[in-house]
């Protein structure tokens, strides 16, 4: 990177590094199932933990400005239940079913479903190379998913379509937080809504788990930890601070890493085999969001 300003160079690494902390969250969850744990504890544990951090931010962010007006507060609600709470839980249960490989192809089709959903719900149009570069994308995910039903069977179609409406859910908050964060700015809308998940998640294990913890190992509250800070707070903030150094487009480019880092840890941590059609297919699903995303910031130009 010479040549480079010194802020430029903080914000790639800063992208890098939080792709990479992203990308770690299904090794975690993936560790922490083999010792028994269930979806609504674990995702408890992780949220309990993101918990202090998210609230502090919130109140951070709030500090000198007028409080939250009814629709906002509404708005702000729906958004943490829908775009971080059911988001994050439907991911996680579908991490019981598919290799984090699978999990983080389908995840990376956000970009396509925040197009279609503004085209459903906006009426606003994808050009042809935008098209195309999803299609190349969804025959990647699905060249993936055949490799895996041969394997896992019915158990690989559920737990795909489980992660797909994690990824719709997460693509309807992107779409519309807009608004919202214009008004509250992305730091105050990320601790609120982060909150609100995380509130959501304590209330639905006191709902439907007894209030005890004795039965976790302690290796599931270390990987829980591990999981809220590292891969949940640090690199929502790591992301954050890049795209305000070098915009969001650079940084969503960066972020094409995040498939290949997770696949490359479920081959070393979790003894996932890496054959010719993960190769294929991530390959397949890199060169699609490549293409829309560069089509689309052409647009944008």
């Amino acid at each position: 990177m010479e040549g480079k300003s010194p802020q430029f160079v903080a914000g790639i690494t800063l992208a890098v590094l939080g792709a990479f902390a992203f990308s770690g969250k299904a090794i975690i969850v993936k560790l922490a199932y083999r010792y028994g744990v269930d979806p609504v504890t674990l995702i408890m544990l992780r949220m309990l933990f993101a918990l202090p951090v998210f609230a502090l931010l919130a109140w951070w962010a709030s500090r000198g400005k007028p409080p939250l007006s009814l629709r906002d507060a509404l708005g702000v609600l729906g958004l943490g239940f829908v775009g971080y709470y059911l988001s994050s839980f439907l991911d996680f249960l579908g991490l019981q079913y598919v290799s984090a490989s699978l999990e983080r192809l389908i995840l990376y089709l956000n970009p396509t479903l925040v197009l279609l959903l503004g085209w459903l719900i906006y009426s606003r149009r994808a050009s042809r190379l935008q098209a195309l570069g999803m299609g190349i994308s969804y025959a990647g995910v699905v060249l993936v998913f055949g490799h895996e039903m041969t394997i896992q069977g019915a158990d690989a179609a559920w737990g795909a379509l489980l992660v797909f409406l994690s990824a719709v859910t997460y693509a309807l908050y992107l779409v519309y937080s807009g608004e919202l964060v214009k008004r509250l700015g992305s730091q105050r809308l990320v601790g609120l809504t982060g909150t609100v998940a995380c509130l959501c998640c304590i209330v639905q294990f006191a709902l439907l788990r007894p209030l005890s913890l004795e039965a976790v190992a302690p290796q599931v509250m270390w990987l829980s930890l591990a999981n809220a800070a590292a891969c949940t707070v640090a690199p929502v903030l790591m992301v954050m601070m890049a795209i305000e150094r070098i915009g969001p487009g650079l940084t969503a480019q960066t972020g094409m890493i995040g498939p290949m880092s997770t696949i490359a840890m479920g081959v070393l941590i979790l003894g996932e085999p890496f054959t010719m059609w993960v190769a294929a297919g991530t390959a397949l699903v890199l060169a699609g969001i490549y293409v829309f995303t560069r089509t689309s910031q052409s647009k944008g130009n």
